[in-house]
């Protein structure tokens, strides 16, 4: 079955990526390749791309330098992007946002200054005022990776509702409770320290009792284990295959929806870690590692059918489908789909 797909790029060539896409793009998944592409909406550098949960709406961050930006579109039944307004994002080189599941926030953050601003969202799907504003302070242990905070992901915790803040600058998952008001509170009791693993990307597992969290800087993963209203770590393992060797950089872990499978990415590797997850002993096991077809595997997503994994390869210009079977815990490359710098996928 054909699903539609938004694809998040970048427009400019900058010190870690050389950008040449006009903007978000829109595309199909057709079986075994990525096919329609076409420019959605011109803006710049929209490397994080989300959508409402109704589909009607979408948002982007604008990663630019000194100040970054996030944008609104209204998406019609047919896929067309019409601008609802930009707004600042309240630093530099904002690189994620994520809607709230259920109330009407958009929760941004900033990796150039380390920054995290909730916005109310309008009934049109336009952004409204901001209602929260705060600023990371500090630095992790790894120099020249963590001389600053950097935030990299925000997600609203299903069981708790807490914004879970992902800093990689600091080494820290922070936890703060959003108001009704749409004010944030940090709960200083529950942040978890990661130190110099770097965390960048967090998944929830479907069983409300886990999540998965992949380091950027040690190429590992992490079993998040709920223990009352927060995370602990129950196993650290590694993202590579024994002698693997020269830089990487794990960037996206995904579950399946059976909750049985986990997949992380790496670059520089460019493969897919695939792991059994047993859940009754929070334990992850590393059962096969599979080449990408493409150069820096940044985000990945399993397909709304679950028998397909997409793998947004920004360096080769390319969109990797792979199939996927849950059970068996395998994967296998169908092909890659010429995409200019994708770095974010979004199904809709």
């Amino acid at each position: 079955m054909a699903r539609d797909l938004l694809i998040g790029t970048y427009t400019q060539r900058l010190p870690h990526v050389d950008g040449h896409a006009d903007g978000i793009l829109s595309a199909r998944l057709d079986g075994d390749a990525v096919v329609d592409v076409a420019v959605a909406a011109k803006t710049v550098n929209p490397s994080w791309v989300a959508v409402s949960a109704d589909g009607s709406a979408v948002y982007a961050v604008g990663e630019t330098e000194p100040d970054g930006t996030v944008s609104a579109f209204a998406r019609s039944v047919t896929g067309e992007l019409t601008p609802l307004g930009t707004v600042p994002s309240g630093g530099a080189a904002p690189a994620h946002l994520s809607v709230h599941p259920t109330r009407p926030f958009l929760i941004t953050g900033t990796y150039g200054s380390g920054t995290v601003s909730v916005f109310a969202l309008n009934a049109d799907g336009s952004i409204g005022e901001r209602t929260a504003f705060v600023e990371h302070h500090g630095r992790g242990p790894v120099a020249g990776r963590q001389d600053s905070p950097h935030v990299h992901q925000l997600t609203v915790d299903p069981v708790s509702g807490d914004a879970v803040v992902v800093d990689l600058g600091l080494g820290e998952i922070s936890r703060y409770r959003l108001a009704p008001s749409g004010a944030l509170e940090l709960r200083a009791d529950a942040t978890l320290v990661l130190g110099s693993a770097g965390p960048r990307h967090l998944a929830y597992h479907p069983d409300d009792r886990h999540a998965l969290l992949a380091n950027e800087l040690d190429s590992t993963v992490d079993v998040l284990r709920r223990d009352g209203d927060r995370f602990v770590v129950a196993q650290s393992v590694t993202t590579r295959v024994e002698g693997a060797t020269g830089e990487n950089k794990p960037a996206a872990v995904c579950i399946s929806a059976g909750g049985r499978t986990v997949l992380v990415s790496n670059r520089g590797d460019d493969t897919v870690a695939v792991y059994a997850f047993d859940p009754d002993a929070s334990r992850l096991t590393l059962v096969d590692s599979v080449a990408v077809g493409g150069a820096s595997p940044r985000d990945m997503v399993i397909s709304p059918d679950g028998d397909r994994v997409l793998a947004a390869c920004q360096d080769s210009d390319s969109v990797s489908v792979l199939a996927f079977d849950e059970e068996a815990r395998t994967l296998r490359l169908l092909g890659s789909s010429p995409v200019p710098t994708p770095v974010c996928l979004t199904f809709v």
